[in-house]
């Protein structure tokens, strides 16, 4: 392959960077916009901000061939965690090209020594809440995370269908009243009683693409279909905001028995037409002593 130069993001980059980015969309992500890409560039996103506001401002560098045309490749961001001096590499992308996923990481490495690395921990502005990496999606990705000395972890299951899903049942007594802790989103409550005993939070649709954030029925509310019937009305709900997809995230890390056994979620899911589109890892990499 030609011969690689890694040099910083300049604006005249943004057309570039965005066709590698939305090379790598998911079903049910929205397509990268510069309003997000400058989001991403400042180092802000509307998912995980608390996370965000703990590193220092971060650095993005292209991958341009140097074969006299210069033309961009690879894009990758890297920052520190001042707190624990940690470095993160917080998003790349390259096409998946072996060679251009290898210099974007090695430069990633170079910049962020001698320290602890991670990569791919928290969702960016550049997507739809998708925290860590897809690997089916981004197999060349992983592949030279690892041979860098990476060790992943898998953490989400993401998952996808279309809307509507008109044979879902539907939970009676529903409130829906504003998200506190997300300003684009929305809580739906089944109230009996006075008293909360269902709730589920739904993300207003960006480009048609709507996210259950997540969904909870109490101990004393279970075993009655009523998870089944808040999701009908949660996507229902979604559909009447304009939604036309849904997307949702499973913390199903845990196996089977454990504390946060997610197998009846996911049973739940799948039965109301989700379906699997990748798993997402994060990755950590020790200091490395010369």
């Amino acid at each position: 392959m030609t011969r690689l130069t890694l040099r910083p993001y300049r604006a005249t980059d943004r057309t570039a960077v965005l066709t590698l980015v939305n090379a790598d969309r998911l079903p049910g992500q929205p397509e990268a916009t510069p309003d997000m890409l400058a989001q991403a560039l400042r180092g802000e996103s509307p998912v995980d901000d608390n996370w965000w506001a703990e590193l220092d401002p971060p650095t993005v560098h292209v991958a341009t061939t140097a074969d006299g045309n210069g033309n961009v490749v690879g894009v990758v961001s890297c920052a520190l965690r001042p707190k624990d001096d940690t470095g993160l590499i917080l998003w790349a992308h390259c096409r998946e090209n072996a060679a251009v996923a290898e210099a974007l990481i090695a430069h990633a490495l170079a910049e962020l020594a001698p320290r602890p690395v991670e990569a791919f921990q928290f969702a960016t502005a550049l997507t739809l809440g998708l925290e860590a990496l897809p690997i089916g999606h981004r197999p060349v990705t992983r592949a030279a995370l690892e041979r860098a000395g990476f060790t992943g972890e898998r953490l989400w299951r993401y998952m996808h269908a279309a809307l509507p899903r008109p044979g879902l049942p539907r939970a009676d007594n529903i409130r829906i009243v504003p998200e506190p802790e997300r300003t684009t989103a929305r809580q739906l409550q089944v109230r009996r009683d006075g008293r909360t005993v269902a709730e589920a939070v739904i993300g207003e649709p960006v480009q048609g693409v709507g996210v259950l954030w997540w969904i909870e029925v109490g101990p004393e509310a279970r075993r009655q279909g009523l998870g089944r019937a808040l999701l009908g009305s949660a996507l229902d709900t979604l559909t009447g905001l304009g939604a036309t997809e849904a997307i949702l995230y499973v913390d199903d890390d845990e196996p089977p028995g454990g504390e946060r056994d997610r197998t009846a979620a996911n049973a739940l899911y799948e039965s109301a037409g989700f379906n699997e589109v990748d798993q997402l890892w994060i990755y950590v990499r020790p200091t490395v002593t010369p």
